[in-house]
């Protein structure tokens, strides 16, 4: 407590202080570059990667100062495009006293807010001695990976390219596929530290207008010191925290993000993740795959109806398994309840902590494969899975029937193509185990009940969750359980939103719209 006490104290003398990181005395820069620039060191302070170049520009014998944080500035542009062409060409204004270098972006600020925030995302501001505006210049070069594929959403036939940590260069892969002057950015910042950039895309011409401005009403409430990846803005803009389902979808396939924007849902794009964001995103979008678009539509509908068996084989075997055997052993046929009874013999347990030892060990074993490096995560993986479940068999302390219960949920949930709808799968396990420990069947009824009403109720971005099955819409399930081949997918998928609001605006008056 009295360390939290004097971090309190400290920063209140720091707020009182006007000595102490204080701002410039005015929001507009002076004419003077001698002052300019102690004013951007004094708001700089303890920063040794600021770099201050003092010059003098040969036209026109006045001072000028150049000013950038040298880790985020491509040096080769700042010396050949810059600084060669102030101090060596003779024509480095216009005759309207505009600037003249070879960078490709050149704006205007006066304010030193404006200044700040661009310092820091990779510009170079030059001070001219008597101008009341100081130049920025696009000479950034931030620090990032090259393309690669994609590491958790792999694919057979889809291509081998993710997104990576730089925004701008996932807008350019999106904008490789859409050629479209339709195709719509809205750029924002957000964070009162960070201000990192989100980007909104979407075809204006398809996405519903309400949903868009719902989305930016969404992040400009957002009140954050820093946004670093896709699942805290996530977080942020959700429309039930507390629910253990995802409502937004993340991916980091360039393919599928467009596919998405293709079908009229806007794709948020946050600076430094190597992800995005889709949104609306529905209960059926995770059971989805870049794979069913590149393989026979025979081929990819069996495989998506394996899905939705798997998500709910990943759910209730274990809790099945635990209400048949404390409860309703009269339903298995009588040579398979003996085999059960040999094997469990020599089990002291109950059945629901015969299987929650079992799950837990599943589940420790696999964040040890996934926290471990690749090959040794494959090796714990299946060593581990092996020597432990036949120990824990010959020990006495579960069944064989349990352990191959337990493969059967693991492979399940493997199956689901989309991370985060299977960690949602594994955390519901458990309250179903729960349940079906002390009700038997009855218990796994109403929690399937409680589980299907809370889907029906969830929403995404004001967007019905188990839309188009609930509500209702026939002619949007030709790319839902299974899909059509392509030439018969002839229409978008219609939000519930926007035939709530089409239908409301065809129910007013003439003079109403008007």
């Amino acid at each position: 407590m009295s360390f939290f006490k004097k971090d309190k104290k400290e920063l209140q003398q720091l707020q009182t202080d006007p000595n102490e990181n204080s701002g410039p005395q005015t929001e507009l820069i002076s004419l003077d570059v001698i002052n300019n620039v102690n004013e951007i060191q004094n708001i700089f302070s303890k920063t040794p990667d600021l770099v201050v170049t003092n010059l003098v520009i040969k036209q026109t014998n006045a001072k000028a100062a150049l000013v950038y944080l040298g880790e985020l500035t491509d040096s080769t542009v700042v010396s050949e495009h810059v600084l060669r062409p102030l101090l060596f060409h003779i024509d480095d204004f216009n005759e309207d006293s505009t600037l003249k270098v070879s960078v490709t972006q050149i704006k205007e600020v006066n304010t030193w807010s404006k200044i700040t925030d661009e310092i820091l995302h990779g510009k170079s501001v030059l001070f001219v001695d008597g101008s009341q505006v100081a130049f920025l210049l696009d000479t950034g070069k931030w620090p990032e990976r090259s393309i690669e594929d994609t590491p958790i959403e792999s694919s057979v036939y889809g291509e081998h390219i993710g997104f990576t940590e730089s925004g701008s260069t996932n807008i350019a892969l999106i904008r490789k596929h859409i050629k479209n002057q339709r195709l719509k950015i809205n750029e924002y910042r957000i964070g009162e530290r960070g201000k990192t950039k989100v980007s909104l895309l979407y075809l204006d011409d398809v996405a519903n207008p309400d949903l868009i401005k719902e989305l930016e009403n969404r992040l400009q409430k957002v009140k954050v010191d820093s946004i670093t990846n896709c699942n805290l803005l996530d977080e942020y803009i959700e429309d039930n925290p507390y629910s253990p389902f995802p409502q937004f979808l993340i991916t980091e396939r360039t393919d599928f993000a467009v596919l998405e924007i293709l079908a009229g849902r806007i794709v948020i794009v946050v600076d430094g993740a190597p992800n995005v964001l889709v949104a609306p995103s529905t209960f059926f979008s995770f059971f989805k795959s870049i794979d069913d678009y590149t393989s026979r539509w025979l081929v990819a509908s069996f495989i998506r109806l394996l899905r939705y068996v798997g998500f709910f084989t990943a759910i209730f075997l274990p809790a099945t398994y635990i209400a048949i055997i404390a409860f309703h052993f009269e339903v298995i046929p009588l040579k398979l309840l003996m085999s059960i009874g040999v094997s469990r013999e020599r089990v002291p347990f109950p059945p629901f902590i015969e299987a929650l030892i079992m799950e837990i060990a599943l589940e420790m074993l696999r964040e040890a494969g996934i926290r471990l490096p690749a090959k040794i995560g494959q090796t714990i993986g299946i060593v581990g899975g092996i020597v432990i479940g036949q120990a824990a068999v010959q020990a006495g302390i579960v069944s064989n029937i349990m352990v191959i219960v337990v493969a059967i949920t693991a492979v399940a949930s493997f199956i689901i193509p989309n991370y985060q709808m299977g960690a949602s799968i594994r955390l519901i396990r458990f309250p179903m185990m729960i349940i079906a420990s002390l009700f038997g069947f009855v218990g796994l009824s109403v929690g399937l009940m409680t589980l299907l009403i809370h889907l029906i109720e969830l929403k995404s971005l004001g967007v019905s969750y188990t839309s188009p099955v609930s509500p209702l819409r026939i002619q949007d399930w030709k790319d839902l359980f299974i899909r059509f081949p392509h030439w018969s997918i002839t229409k978008r998928p219609v939000s519930s939103l926007a035939i709530q609001l089409r239908r409301a605006d065809s129910s007013r008056p003439k003079e109403d719209k008007q």
